[in-house]
């Protein structure tokens, strides 16, 4: 089959579901009643709501009323892990960075105190006391 007839053929069905489809309403516009709009019916009445509670159902409240005790506390609350987890990364990078910093500053201790052993013992002549190794 071509994909004419694959495509005619699924429209011919979608159109005929819709028409044996006892839930399915016309989309016209109803005549002569302009002012009313009609009760519906059926499955259309539990998709449907009036026009006044589709209005507010997003909007819970108007923008300046206060907010319920419930709200506040919820926010305040993921406000505060917000906060613990920030201080708690924050605490994890310094500690990070001065295990880092002394570990640089043991080794640059440790090459310094090695240079300064090896200038020494390059550079005594006998007629001093060596320095102690400790110093």
């Amino acid at each position: 089959m071509s994909w004419t007839h694959l495509v005619f053929l699924s429209l011919l069905a979608t159109l005929l579901i819709l028409t044996l489809s006892p839930g399915v309403r016309s989309a016209s516009v109803a005549d002569g009643r302009e002012g009313k709009a009609a009760e519906p019916k059926g499955s259309a009445r539990r998709v449907f709501m009036p026009e006044a509670d589709a209005a507010n159902f997003f909007k819970k409240r108007s923008r300046r009323s206060a907010k319920h005790e419930a709200e506040v506390l919820a926010e305040q609350r993921v406000r505060l892990s917000a906060d613990e987890r920030r201080r708690e990364y924050y605490d994890e990078q310094r500690n990070e960075f001065e295990n880092y910093v002394e570990e640089e500053r043991d080794e640059q201790d440790e090459r310094t105190r090695e240079k300064t052993e090896q200038w020494r013992e390059f550079h005594y002549d006998g007629l001093y006391p060596r320095y102690p190794r400790g110093w």
